[in-house]
């Protein structure tokens, strides 16, 4: 582990992110993302709904299924299995890694993180990175793609907040030139190939578990039972753990460092958030690759990070000094 007191000083995105990158492309403007939409149109709304209804909809078939028969120690290992694997490429791979640099490591590695994190069916890896160095910029500020902290202090103005933060910025028009923002990545064509063919990932996401269910028990029920707790169930976890850290982490929690925002550590979401939870931290140092600061916060994605620099897959693991930490306290 190697600590990095310039940290403290380092932007939540990359410089070149704001900055004007036309002339170094082909494309005279501004390329669209994949997966990016500036205007609501009913085939947008209707995506949105269905990603969140359809997942739902899947645990409480789940449910009905799993009554007395349908649930076994086969579907907990698939569905931990599969949590796990694309969360880590979340948290991981598409946040500490691509969104933030906080570790660089091998080409191999950087596209195995962006497949993981594509099968958590949050989004293409381009747009999902965009979003997300604009919430850094604009933290609980205005142009917060989801901060609940602009519709009122009343009780129902803070259940509005938490809606919109948790899945209503979902349905709303992306901001025009995220692009701008992933100038850095966009140049590589092969995480440029990745992000276009996020809807073959997510088809492979739901494939393998069903696939592996069916084998299993050589059944098409125990097909369907691996599609509904290795897919569906999965997804509808990783989805509401990470609306949550947009959510509940900037409501509830501790504050123990000092922020531009209102970004709280939440202990529940920091176990099962795989350190996410942590998030007073991460936004205090953003380009750490450990949001557990203090050795009671457990971060497992930092374990992943840890355990890849111990096997020489990592290095430039940017963890804040002692006196980096000390002079952001409270």
């Amino acid at each position: 582990m190697h600590a990095t007191p310039e940290i403290n000083a380092a932007p939540a995105i990359p410089p070149e992110a704001g900055a004007d990158h036309s002339a170094t492309i082909a494309a005279p403007q501004h390329p669209k993302l994949p997966g990016v939409t500036e205007r609501a149109t009913l085939g947008f709304h209707i995506t949105n709904v269905l990603a969140i209804v359809v997942p739902f909809t899947g645990l409480v078939v789940a449910i009905a299924l799993a009554w007395g028969f349908g649930f076994t120690w086969t579907h907990l290992v698939m569905l931990l299995g599969t949590y796990l694997f694309s969360a880590i490429g979340i948290t991981v791979g598409y946040h500490r890694l691509f969104t933030h640099r906080s570790f660089e490591t091998y080409r191999p590695v950087k596209l195995a993180f962006a497949l993981m994190g594509s099968m958590a069916v949050e989004g293409p890896l381009l747009k999902w990175v965009a979003t997300h160095r604009r919430h850094h910029q604009h933290s609980d500020d205005v142009g917060d793609p989801h901060s609940p902290h602009h519709h009122g202090n009343t009780v129902l103005g803070t259940l509005r907040g938490l809606w919109h933060a948790h899945a209503g910025w979902i349905f709303r028009p992306d901001a025009p030139g995220l692009y701008r923002y992933v100038a850095d990545l966009y140049p590589d064509k092969l995480l440029r190939r990745i992000s276009v063919l996020f809807p073959l990932w997510v088809a492979v996401s739901m494939l393998i578990p069903a696939v592996v269910g069916g084998l299993v028990h050589m059944s098409w029920t125990g097909a369907l039972l691996g599609f509904i707790w290795g897919g569906l169930v999965r997804v509808f976890l990783i989805h509401h753990v990470t609306w949550s850290i947009n959510s509940v982490c900037h409501l509830w929690g501790t504050r123990p460092f000092r922020s531009h925002d209102e970004s709280r550590n939440n202990p529940i979401l920091g176990y099962i958030g795989l350190g996410e939870g942590w998030h007073n931290n991460h936004h205090a140092f953003p380009t750490s690759a450990r949001h557990g600061l203090r050795w009671w916060e457990f971060d497992a994605s930092y374990l992943v990070i840890r355990g890849l620099e111990l096997c020489g897959l990592a290095w430039r693991v940017k963890v804040p000094s002692a006196a980096a930490l000390s002079a952001k306290l409270r």
